[in-house]
């Protein structure tokens, strides 16, 4: 009953805060899929220019430090030109970059362009959770975001779709090449997309000095410090759960051909998809912290699981919809609590520091996930990462409960 109660509410949304939802699911789906075509294409891109597992996941480690700065900067920038220009240059700067990796021919090629992705992926992030969370009501902000970061679990099938459709007859290079496609999405956005009200060019900027003093200083280092473990484990984790799947079982792999693990993969993102959606109805009805704190351990059991005692692949089927469901369902938990914490006058930028200076340690992950797979085998990589979702959720109990606060 308390699910219909909550699907009733809905009708109090306005055709332009649907909009705006729309815009930043399509968004944030669209890097999704760019993003992810690296992860599918990663053991062909492999033998076409002989990388080790440590340079393979070099590749993501940088495009998550370009990330990083990207996010930071369009944070900083959101809060003087506008959360819908932002949202805009990201997607352009993501797609167009992620199409010219297909002309790549060597490793330095493919560092580049990945590099440059990365400064659209981080972008995107930053200004569309803040536009959602503040052309939103407060009582349906956890659902919007949830939803918003739903796009990423379709985003991710399509691009196993894509993957087992085109890397086994023409290769990887035209997979990249379609990366182009979400520019188109820009010129609806520029037409429909309004800023919120809570911002205006007028609006008085705090300093970023105001971070740095009580009672945001605590905020801005609990914040960082869980984002740092959580997206540590998430990348270490999802970047290399394609080729896990696709390896050799010798190599600590399960095994499986590329089409083969798309039948895996697809059914952990359906989990992930309705994690996401479960997230944020139980974290507007019980607040932010119990329903972050239960996925998070959630996903530190199955991921060690799925890992370090998965033996068959259909012990590894049926784990996956869990590992999608626990190891995503928490992430719009970052857009809803940074956006009720800190301010409007520096909103865009506190939020997009604090989870993108996690994503400054995450970056380390791939490649680090990479190396230990290389000694140790990649289940076994994998199942390292349980300790590190664990321990982020713990540290959101550092954090005050921000559930039903106003954004003014």
């Amino acid at each position: 009953m308390a699910y219909i109660r909550n699907l009733s509410l809905f009708a109090e949304i306005t055709p332009v805060q649907w909009r705006t939802l729309l815009a930043a699911m399509l968004g944030w789906m669209l890097d999704a899929m760019d993003v992810m075509l690296y992860s599918f294409a990663l053991v062909a891109i492999q033998q076409e220019f002989a990388l080790t597992g440590t340079q393979s996941g070099l590749l993501t480690t940088a495009m998550l430090f370009a990330a990083a700065l990207g996010g930071i900067l369009a944070g900083y920038l959101a809060d003087r030109v506008g959360r819908t220009r932002v949202l805009m240059g990201s997607i352009l700067t993501y797609s167009l970059f992620t199409a010219a990796i297909a002309t790549a021919s060597s490793f330095e090629q493919l560092l580049f362009w990945r590099i440059l992705v990365g400064f659209g992926l981080g972008a995107e992030w930053s200004a569309g959770t803040v536009l959602v969370a503040e052309s939103w009501p407060a009582r349906h902000r956890g659902k919007a975001i949830a939803i918003t970061q739903s796009g990423w679990a379709i985003g991710y099938i399509l691009a196993s779709l894509l993957a087992a459709a085109i890397l086994p007859t023409y290769g990887w290079r035209p997979l990249f090449a379609l990366g182009i496609l979400p520019a188109l999405l820009t010129l609806w956005i520029r037409r429909a997309v309004p800023e919120p009200a809570a911002w205006s060019p007028a609006l008085p900027r705090q300093p970023l000095g105001s971070l740095w003093r009580p009672p945001l200083r605590r905020y801005v280092l609990v914040s960082v410090s869980m984002a740092s473990l959580i997206l540590f484990a998430y990348w270490g984790l999802f970047t290399w759960v394609p080729a896990y799947l696709a390896s050799p079982v010798e190599k600590g792999g399960a095994g499986l051909s590329v089409v083969r693990s798309t039948g895996f993969i697809i059914p952990m993102q359906l989990g992930a998809l309705a994690g996401y959606l479960s997230f944020g109805f139980l974290a507007d009805r019980f607040g932010r912290r119990p329903a972050f704190v239960g996925f998070l351990l959630g996903a530190g059991v199955v991921t060690y699981l799925y890992g370090g005692l998965a033996q068959s692949p259909g012990f590894l089927l049926a784990l996956g919809p869990l590992v999608g469901f626990f190891g995503h369902g928490y992430y719009s938990a970052f857009g809803a609590i940074l956006s009720e914490l800190f301010p409007s006058g520096i909103r865009a930028t506190a939020q997009g520091f604090c989870y993108n200076g996690g994503r400054v340690v995450s970056a380390l992950a791939p490649a680090g996930i990479g190396f230990l797979a290389d000694r140790h085998g990649l289940g076994a990589a994998l199942a390292m990462t349980a300790g590190f979702f664990a321990l982020g959720g713990l540290l959101v109990l550092g954090l005050p409960e921000t559930n039903g606060r106003d954004l003014e």
